[in-house]
């Protein structure tokens, strides 16, 4: 699904309207139905909807879904927010047809004209859309936090009132809605963790806007979507051997944090690696030979962390490093040294990321096309403090070129920034896998993966992917709170099984 932004989906609009072709109020009539039947499925019957327009075309859907509910024997209240402005033709169009059938329209010029509110009601913010371009200020902002603190059900149409829609909201007086009917696909706002207590349950309503332009816009992101990963994935050939799926080295663990290079090592072999080395400091030894007999053991010398770079590097397809090895001085001294002796693409996670942090000249040292899966922290850490999701995913974006390696910022919607520039949204995971020991089970697959030989930006998005997926599928058994990054393992099979189909 391509995620454009809010002049494309202008655009879009206009490439219908003339190639259809289609008049604009008809259109908006058609996104007005899409709502209308959407918002009569939910058993609200009984209640009063209260519906919010401003005077664009947000506001001429709003004034649109009014006429639709009234005319099904819903009862409607609608509030104008009025700045003595006419408003857009569409609205004015749609204002018409709504005299014609009610009396209950009111224009709200004050404070003191806002209509008392019971947590009954179902508030319709049909204010401000995608156009939006500064900050609510004033009156506006005022009707918005009176809204927010109705206590109230919140439906906004396309998108909360306040909310930009392809850059940072932070600070802004927004729409907490509670469900969010947004045309044809999703908005690049709706995928950043500091949007969430704005848009609530998300539904993506198809109002018919025309397929050619889809096909030919050239778009900056992209949501994964099943058929994508269906094309990715590499079937086995039954006359396949162990020598066919590659060699990975692991690199992990440190004293008290063995467990992140055993579920590491889990996640590699279950995605379908044909060989798995796990290199450790040496009290790992009896630990990784016990809890993964699958897996080829070497240490290091030291008993506690990592320092000595194995030999023999070029045996091995792949190279994942990072779980539970920490950030000792001489550890970090172990990574640098490792990545001037390695040359492949690597998987570089948690406490790597976090010592290149410490010594941001190894940016430059990281092997070409590499995967790096930082969390915000880990990320700010490496590239600078940032204030908002949107401008991490800027930074990701251009250092990913720089350094040609694939950026994972990893979230609810990871994204994936890639060395030719295109970038992706993950489309699967739940808030089941917000505990610790879940990166550590990517970074099994991420390797096992690239060892495979999958291309470093297929590797990546397949594997954010499957990952994602098969915590989708243990919550069908497990619950959210239940789930733990052990679990995760054992739903590759049917993750596996499910793309297969």
């Amino acid at each position: 699904m391509k995620i454009f932004s809010a002049e494309q989906f202008r655009r879009w609009d206009a490439y219908t309207i003339k190639y259809e072709p289609i008049d604009s109020i008809e259109l908006m009539e058609r996104a007005a139905l899409a709502c209308t039947n959407w918002l009569t499925t939910k058993g609200w019957e009984e209640k009063p909807f209260k519906i919010f327009c401003g005077k664009g075309n947000n506001g001429g859907d709003g004034l649109a879904i009014a006429r639709q509910l009234i005319e099904r024997g819903y009862y409607v209240e609608v509030y104008i927010l009025e700045f003595g402005k006419q408003g857009s033709d569409d609205f004015q169009k749609n204002l018409e047809r709504l005299h014609l059938i009610s009396d209950e329209l009111h224009f709200l010029q004050s404070k003191q004209n806002f209509p008392f509110l019971q947590p009954s009601d179902i508030i319709i913010d049909a204010l401000f859309g995608t156009g939006l371009n500064k900050p609510l200020y004033g009156l506006s902002s005022e009707l918005v936090d009176h809204l927010n603190t109705s206590n109230a059900k919140i439906v906004s149409i396309d998108v909360p009132s306040g909310l930009f829609t392809d850059q940072a909201s932070l600070n802004n007086p927004i729409i907490k809605a509670d469900y969010t009917l947004t045309f044809q696909s999703l908005k690049q706002a709706f995928l950043v963790q500091e949007n969430a207590i704005f848009i609530g349950e998300v539904e993506i309503l198809d109002i018919q806007l025309h397929r050619e332009f889809l096909k030919t816009e050239p778009c900056e992101f992209e949501l994964i979507e099943p058929d994508y990963i269906k094309e990715i994935y590499q079937p086995r050939n039954r006359f396949s051997h162990k020598g066919n799926f590659g060699h990975a080295l692991l690199i992990a663990g440190s004293w008290g944090k063995m467990g992140a290079a055993i579920l590491a090592a889990k996640a590699c072999l279950r995605s379908g690696v044909g060989l798995l080395t796990c290199y450790l400091p040496s009290c790992g030894y009896s630990i990784m030979q016990t809890s993964v007999p699958e897996a080829m053991t070497l240490t290091d010398d030291d008993a506690l962390k990592l320092k000595s770079v194995p030999g023999n590097l070029e045996k091995y397809n792949a190279i994942g490093i990072g779980p539970g090895i920490g950030t000792d001085v001489e550890t970090q001294k172990f990574l640098l040294q490792l990545l001037q002796n390695y040359k492949l693409p690597m998987v570089l996670d948690a406490d790597a990321l976090n010592c290149i942090g410490l010594n941001k000249d190894a940016l430059t040292e990281i092997p070409p096309y590499s995967i790096l899966t930082p969390h915000p922290k880990e990320f700010d850490r490496m590239f600078g403090e940032h204030q908002s999701d949107f401008n991490r995913i800027k930074t990701a974006v251009k250092y990913a070129k720089e350094l040609r390696v694939t950026i994972l910022i990893k979230g609810h919607h990871t994204f994936i920034a890639t060395p030719l520039g295109a970038s992706y949204f993950n489309s699967t995971g739940n808030a089941g896998m917000a505990k610790g020991g879940s990166g550590d089970v990517l970074t099994g697959i991420l390797t096992s993966l690239l060892a495979q030989g999958y291309d470093p930006v297929h590797a990546a998005i397949f594997g954010v992917y499957l990952h994602g997926f098969a915590g989708d599928l243990a919550i069908k058994t497990l619950s959210m709170e239940a789930l733990l990054p052990s679990d995760l393992f054992l739903f590759l099979s049917e993750a596996f099984k499910e793309i297969k189909k």
